[in-house]
């Protein structure tokens, strides 16, 4: 009877039976004495993600919690999931045939600095020398555009407080469980980049923006997605999950996303392949989002981009620094961009140096660094974290006007668009500085625009459709403004 029934069992099932026969024996070998009573030091404990070989998934699971592990977040964007397990027992996971690796749920961080430095640049300057006032003098101000902001959250400050300009989605936070600090930005950061993409002061009149705070895509809307708490901290996994939702639900209860702002990251000695993070966006560029990365903040040396900018099918976005920003004239690579590596490079330049942002009363940066605070309003903050979120505010105007672009035609009209920079690397400045018009006026290149970088195993198994991708996150709920669950 016993043999009638395995010969029935599926693949699944078979590999999951081989999988825990073989993981006891290893970890028959490998384990550790247990100190007295039995439990495991909380010392000897790691936060990994790992990331199931094929479709062996729940395998993966159970092998963890065999070990002793235990499973967080899912992730299926990368089929695998977040665990915390014991370190001793890493090495003895990684060689079971349902696990296709293992690495480190690190800390990631939001690629901004404080400083009192020089007067703000203001977003109105920073709009001119851009391009993008003459954008919407066209008719390309963002309207009908969502951009998903995946950052510390996002608090409706006057310039995002109008009706129907942020939406929050899930937060993945440490503090998602905390009804005062949910969906809200106690740090400082998302409402910032948020601001600099979408924000609009109520009233204002584009063709006459005068003192008003416009953001480059001034009618586009926010989609909040918070990852980060108060003080900052977030996880790799965390962030994951949040390019998971948005990647599934980026055509749900009317909404439209088509930009997903990455104003964050982790310095990476890995193989763009290899790394999660990178792996999950480019996933997200593949279903149809233009994803926007910032480079990084550790400067001219021999480092590689930050991840997920490591991957080459987003857009890595590095800084801009000059005398206003009203034109080009002056303007050169602030010195804590990152340049790439000559394999991998920034592709464009967008203003990121002491820029004018929407301050958080009270917020984390608001009371660590008050010298940056700005009048009553703004703060000043300097990164390619505000170099990337202009670049988002850029693409939600090019989609804007020309809806049927694909993720690869936005980064080839606006790496077409940019200004060389004279006297100054490829490697440090990619296409050159963001200039809007050309990448409005340019023909859609089409084909000569595919990329055709290698891809990461997992997305060369699925059919790049366009379709919103199965999500554990389906079971969230939409209450007006806000998704629960």
């Amino acid at each position: 009877m016993a043999d009638g029934l395995t010969a029935r069992r599926s693949p699944a099932v078979r590999a999951l039976a081989l999988a825990a026969a073989f993981f006891s024996i290893a970890f028959s070998l490998v384990a550790p004495p247990s100190p007295r009573g039995g439990a495991t030091p909380p010392s000897s404990i790691t936060a990994v993600i790992v990331r199931a070989e094929g479709l062996q998934l729940v395998a993966a699971e159970r092998a963890v919690r065999l070990g002793g592990g235990r499973i967080g977040l899912p992730l299926p964007i990368i089929a695998g999931f977040a665990a915390t397990v014991p370190t001793a027992r890493i090495g003895a996971l990684r060689k079971l045939p349902v696990i296709a690796a293992i690495t480190e749920d690190g800390a990631a961080e939001f690629k901004s600095d404080y400083d009192p430095g020089t007067d703000p640049f203001s977003m109105l300057n920073a709009a001119t020398g851009t391009g993008a006032k003459q954008a919407w003098a066209m008719g390309a101000t963002g309207a009908g555009v969502d951009v998903a902001v995946i950052d510390s959250g996002v608090t409706p400050v006057p310039g995002l407080s109008e009706p129907g300009k942020l939406i929050s989605g899930p937060d993945f936070s440490f503090e998602s469980g905390l009804r005062n600090l949910a969906h809200l930005d106690g740090y400082g950061h998302g409402t910032f980049m948020a601001g600099l993409i979408a924000g609009r002061d109520a009233g204002s009149d584009l063709a006459h923006p005068g003192a008003s705070y416009l953001g480059v895509a001034p009618n586009a809307r926010i989609v909040n997605v918070k990852v980060g708490a108060a003080d900052g901290s977030v996880r790799l996994s965390q962030i994951i999950a949040g390019i998971d939702w948005v990647t599934a639900h980026r055509r749900d209860n009317g909404m439209n996303i088509r930009v997903l702002n990455l104003s964050l990251g982790i310095n990476s000695h890995s193989d763009y392949l290899g790394d999660p993070l990178a792996q999950a966006a480019q996933a997200a560029w593949r279903s149809g989002l233009v994803v926007v990365a910032a480079a990084g903040n550790e400067g001219r040396g021999p480092q590689q981009l930050a991840t997920p900018a490591i991957d080459p099918y987003v857009v890595a976005v590095g800084a801009l620094t000059g005398a206003t920003y009203a034109t080009l004239l002056g303007n050169r690579v602030a010195d804590f961009s990152n340049e790439g590596d000559g394999n991998r490079n920034p592709d464009l330049l967008a203003p990121g140096a002491h820029m004018q942002g929407l301050r958080v009363p009270g917020s984390f940066i608001d009371q660590r660094y008050p010298s940056a605070v700005v009048g009553t309003r703004f703060f000043r903050g300097s990164g390619t974290s505000e170099s990337a979120a202009i670049v988002s505010g850029a693409a939600a105007l090019l989609l804007q006007k020309r809806p049927d672009l694909r993720p690869d035609d936005v980064k080839a009209l606006l790496r077409q668009g940019a200004q060389n920079l004279t006297g100054v690397s490829i490697t440090s400045q990619g296409s050159g500085a963001l200039q809007l018009l050309p990448s409005l006026l340019a023909p859609v290149p089409g084909k000569l625009a595919t990329q055709t970088y290698p891809v990461s195993e997992r997305d060369s198994d699925e059919e790049d459709n366009g379709q919103s991708a199965p999500s554990h996150w389906s079971g969230t709920t939409w209450t007006g403004t806000t998704w629960t669950g």
